[in-house]
């Protein structure tokens, strides 16, 4: 019996060609926009996060306040030094400080000119090694730089894949780094961060001496020894710093941060503007809900003979209540499969023209069944509130009147 229904509610949809097309609009377009936004939105949050999932969770870094956008430490009110490094170095738990430097270079290549930005390498070997080890560094061609390298630098994966200087950059090429020429020892292999993918490294003395830079840092790494509360050294390492420059809690100009908090504030920020987009989606599939309810009851009004007669044969209310909720659940699940159908493939496309456009990898989106099936089942739900006021109303006509309508 249920098949019959079905088969009538189908073939009154068709009936009504693109009426029942425009009344799908709202329900489809709401669909798309809460499966893209949402996809899209999961897709930004593993880029964001494999940023800061190389960290760890035993390294905390330490920046000075800012004054404008820029690398760390480049805009900074008062730059980090070598006596902060050995105030750091000893507060309890701290197993190693480094040191790094960040800032925007020109870089020519077959005379070519462009700006990236250069990252300071250091000297110690175990230093160098946290630092590979962290991030998962592994040279694609050529070698990692080597404590003790100078004049040479090690570049990132986007280097390897570049046209902007037409000609391919390799292993024992010589470029220039504000006119002073170094020779290309490796190719990173491409990795979730993409400043590194951007990056030039070479040794701190190499970065100091070609930027004329004495005694100041931009960002100071710490390694947490084994088994300590980084939150606790965290704590230590700000208590201290914070003495040694004769600031009042909440005044300082310089930042602790550690992963987990790094992590937790991303997420927020992200929850935030998925709950915001979604909020938007929802307004078209209320507009969609009242489009379908519209049609509904309109149906309700041109098939009121219809009605009469189906009643007059034996139909019973509840037949026709079930008639018009699956025309109107039909409505919805259509709607809702060309939503996901429009929605994946604008999540899919975005992530594609993002990729391409910054020549990376690192924005990718995958189908998620639970958002599928539930978007789905959302919109055929839906579907079935919307008419179940018009289906109700079917379902009273009095056989008499509607064969009188």
């Amino acid at each position: 019996m249920i098949n019959k229904y079905f088969f009538i509610a189908l073939r009154n949809l068709k009936r009504r060609g693109l009426r029942s097309w425009l009344t799908m609009l709202g329900i489809f377009i709401g669909i798309a926009a809460v499966v893209s936004l949402i996809t899209l939105g999961q897709g930004l949050q593993q880029a964001i996060l494999g940023q800061f999932g190389a960290l760890g969770t035993d390294k905390l870094t330490i920046t000075a306040a800012e004054t404008g956008f820029g690398p760390p430490g480049s805009t900074a009110v008062r730059k980090l030094t070598q006596h902060d490094v050995d105030i750091i170095s000893q507060v309890s738990g701290v197993d190693i400080v480094i040191p790094r430097i960040l800032r925007p270079v020109a870089i020519e290549y077959n005379k070519a000119k462009s700006f990236t930005y250069a990252v300071s390498m250091p000297a110690d070997e175990k230093a160098l090694n946290i630092i590979y080890s962290g991030f998962d560094m592994e040279a694609e061609t050529g070698r990692l730089l080597q404590a003790g390298d100078r004049n040479k630098v090690l570049l990132g994966h986007q280097f390897a894949v570049t046209q902007e200087f037409g000609k391919e950059i390799v292993v024992g090429s010589k470029i220039k780094l504000q006119g002073k020429e170094f020779e290309v020892v490796g190719i990173l292999k491409q990795l979730s961060s993409f400043e590194i993918n951007l990056a030039v490294m070479l040794s701190e003395e190499d970065l100091k001496d070609l930027l004329n830079i004495k005694d100041e840092y931009d960002v100071i790494a710490v390694q947490i020894q084994k088994g300590a509360d980084i939150e606790q050294v965290a704590n230590d390492i700000k208590e201290k710093m914070r003495k040694d420059r004769g600031e009042k809690p909440g005044e300082e100009d310089f930042s602790v941060q550690t992963p987990i908090n790094t992590l937790q504030s991303v997420n927020t920020i992200l929850n935030v503007i998925n709950a915001v987009v979604i909020g938007i989606a929802l307004i078209s599939l209320l507009v969609g809900a009242i489009g379908i309810a519209n049609t509904m009851y309109t149906s309700v009004l041109e098939r009121t003979k219809e009605i009469g007669i189906m009643k007059s044969i034996g139909a019973r209310n509840s037949d026709i209540l079930l008639i018009f909720l699956i025309e109107s659940g039909l409505l919805g699940l259509v709607g809702g499969i060309i939503g996901v159908i429009i929605g994946e493939s604008m999540a899919f496309g975005a992530s594609a023209i993002a990729n391409q456009a910054m020549g990376l990898s690192l924005f990718e989106v995958n189908l998620q069944p639970m958002l599928i099936f539930g978007s789905i089942l959302f919109s055929f739900l839906i579907g079935i509130i919307s008419g179940v006021l018009p289906a109700y109303q079917a379902s009273k006509l009095k056989p008499v009147d509607a064969l009188r309508g």
